[in-house]
């Protein structure tokens, strides 16, 4: 089980890329924050100072994938947002695909909502159990998962510590189940509350 302790300050990494798409990426990190959870926004590009997500809204990130400063592994979970370019450049990526992996060995949470699933695929997570693993993902790239995964249509699919979303609209639930798992189920409702949004496990 995923630790849902308060007693230390949790941590997240949010990977972003040119064409990430903005409110997956936008509406975690802010809900992370609300919640106290410590989020650092990773950028695998570094040939400018913003990124560029699929809507136009540019995002400075925190640091850059490569930075000696940042010690990914102090972390406790490793998100992924969808865009079809963002999605597509950040499941190309070994780097990424080295921590999605270590952290799912490692039983931190990891997740992604929308065509970031397919970073899942391309880490090899499958491979690591004996059990098929359930996910989800916009229905867009449902063809290229559905054979290597049990894929679920829910809004949002909890897997021991994977934890995967649809799509934009899914967002919210999607942030507030990561609230849930990594600081308990209190937090998640005392963050969804003032921001009216129905939170439902």
């Amino acid at each position: 089980m995923v630790s849902s302790s308060t007693s230390q300050i949790k941590k997240a990494i949010v990977f972003i890329a040119n064409g990430t798409e903005e409110m997956e990426a936008i509406i975690t990190i802010d809900v992370l924050r609300r919640a106290s959870i410590q989020v650092l926004v990773l950028a695998v590009e570094t040939s400018s100072s913003a990124i560029t997500c699929s809507r136009n809204v540019r995002i400075v990130p925190d640091a850059y994938l490569g930075d000696d400063s940042v010690k990914i592994s102090t972390y406790d979970a490793v998100i992924i947002p969808g865009g079809a370019d963002g999605a597509a450049t950040l499941s190309q990526n070994a780097q990424v695909n080295s921590v999605l992996a270590e952290f799912y060995a490692q039983n931190k949470i990891v997740a992604a909502i929308c065509a970031g699933s397919l970073a899942i695929k391309s880490a090899g997570i499958q491979s690591k159990v004996p059990h098929p693993i359930c996910l989800t993902s916009h229905p867009s790239v449902k063809d290229q998962l559905k054979n290597n995964f049990v894929y679920k249509e829910d809004r949002v699919v909890v897997d021991s510590n994977l934890v995967t979303s649809r799509g934009p609209g899914t967002t919210f639930e999607f942030a507030l189940r990561l609230v849930s798992l990594l600081v308990g189920e209190d937090k998640a409702r005392e963050v969804a509350g003032p921001m009216m949004v129905n939170f439902e496990l």
